[in-house]
């Protein structure tokens, strides 16, 4: 790679350029930031990717303990890896804690597999069946609200209330059942997360790590056995229903087809034990953590920007008055449409988007070798000033009005909060129409500040959220 121009900071034994990273994230997070800085968040976020472009250029090489890893931030190299048209760039092979969470799922899946697994997920989200969900969205939110009635005028911590919130409407929606319910499920999610964030950058000594477990790595076996243990339960539950002849069917939510697929009478149709449970995970954990992590973003910046919050409000009480969202008026909230875009502009959820190299290939003007990792960091697209005007780190929705291409002086690449080509995220239109639904009857109801004892210290954990929640104050209209 050096002899082809592409230079990075040099290998360390054993760790090769992760305990640098380590070192750099803790000083990054150490501290809140001020929350006029959002040009510092990608240097707080990624502040190896940050540091590394200025010294080495838009793709660079570092080292993941013994493997090479290219990070790659030039659009149109973006654009050809993720399209993936050939086949040389599938997802990376995952191990350790994160192995825990998704196991062989829809996200690492490849070939027949991941087919076979987006058309059942395609199919859950499909827009007809989501204009389905829009009733359990509206009564979920009502339920929330209902909660806030008695906090009026005090201030409330909203990120935890919309934890709760995204927790419901997945539980509702795809598994038929209740937060309450899955809870136990969702507060181990929650724990592997933790353990993921804590180890992303350790790596295990070779061969200790053959043979012993660390503790959080038997924490995380125990956590994923006890998700294993609740979700086969629900799958059980369900079965039982119509052997007995109280259902006709496994039912018509995303549950409901993975069984349905589990007993199809076409075996190349079929999905086993161990598929339903991965994907029951993906499900849980994607449609909760993406979802409340844009809406307390967009809480904040309408908190911060209350020119946008009104404009944001009168679009709802011209096309809703104070009734619940529909699906029709849903698709017409355009003004929501840029303020959400320009939230995942700069609060994206994902940190990173992974692949490796299958076999030698040309990529523009480089030629990888096989089995390099290759790492794709959204906000140095997002805040890169070439793709977005000076104003870059400036929220400015209206950026957005004549769509993304005319954004970015016709770039569509240099804006993919849910990933691009055939893996885009397969739950985003859902994300986009719980947060629309949520927020229109937020606006509806309350003006928003920030409350005095917010601290902005956005951290990366699985998504990112606000380490120290959400607090603000409502005001009711």
């Amino acid at each position: 790679m050096e002899s082809q121009g592409v230079k990075g900071p040099s290998y360390k034994f054993l760790h090769g350029s992760t305990k640098e990273i380590i070192n750099m994230k803790k000083e990054s997070i150490s501290g809140p930031m001020d929350l006029s800085q959002h040009d510092h968040m990608f240097h707080r976020i990624q502040p190896h990717n940050y540091t590394w472009i200025k010294l080495y250029g838009k793709n660079f090489l570092y080292w993941y303990g013994s493997k090479a890893r290219l990070v790659i931030t030039e659009p149109e190299l973006i654009k050809d890896i993720l399209n993936n048209k050939d086949g040389a760039y599938p997802k990376l092979k995952i191990q350790g804690y994160v192995k825990n969470l998704l196991g062989d799922g829809i996200v690492v899946a490849e070939g027949e597999k991941w087919s076979k697994l987006r058309k059942l997920a395609n199919h859950a989200f499909y827009a007809e069946n989501l204009k389905g969900m829009v009733p359990a969205m509206t009564a979920t939110v009502e339920a929330m609200l209902e909660r806030w009635r008695h906090n009026e005028g005090k201030e409330i911590e909203v990120y935890q209330e919309f934890r709760i919130l995204t927790s419901e409407v997945i539980s509702r929606t795809a598994f038929g059942s209740s937060y309450l319910e899955g809870k136990n499920i969702f507060e181990m999610l929650t724990k592997l997360g933790v353990l993921i964030a804590k180890n992303e950058y350790r790596i295990p000594f070779p061969s200790i790590g053959n043979f012993f477990k660390s503790r959080d790595q038997i924490e995380a076996d125990k956590i994923e056995q006890s998700i294993r243990d609740s979700i086969t339960e629900m799958i059980k539950k369900r079965e039982e229903k119509v052997m007995r002849g109280e259902t006709e069917s496994f039912g018509c939510d995303f549950l409901g087809s993975l069984i349905k697929a589990q007993h199809d009478s076409d075996k190349t149709k079929r999905v086993c034990i161990d598929e339903m449970i991965d994907e029951c995970k993906t499900f849980y954990i994607a449609g909760h953590e993406t979802t409340s992590s844009l809406l307390s973003w967009t809480i904040l910046l309408l908190a911060i920007h209350i020119d946008w919050q009104d404009k944001a409000r009168n679009e709802v009480l011209e096309l809703f008055g104070k009734e619940n969202p529909n699906p029709e008026g849903i698709a017409r909230l355009k003004t929501m449409s840029l303020i959400i875009n320009e939230t995942l502009r700069l609060y994206g959820p994902a940190a990173s988007f992974g692949r490796r190299v299958e076999r030698e290939v040309r990529l523009g003007e480089l030629i990888l070798p096989a089995n390099i990792e290759v790492d794709i960091p959204p906000l140095a697209l997002h805040y890169n000033p070439e793709l977005w005007g000076k104003d870059a780190h400036v929220f400015k929705p209206e950026r957005f009005a004549e769509g993304v291409a005319k954004a970015t002086k016709n770039n569509m690449m240099a804006f993919i909060p849910f990933g691009f080509g055939p893996r885009t995220c397969v739950g985003l239109n859902f994300a986009t129409t719980e947060v629309k639904i949520a927020l229109s009857m937020i606006l509806q109801r309350y003006n928003f500040t920030l409350s005095p004892t917010y601290v902005h210290s956005p951290v990366q954990v699985l998504t990112l959220r606000p380490q120290h929640g959400l607090q603000v104050l409502l005001h009711p209209i």
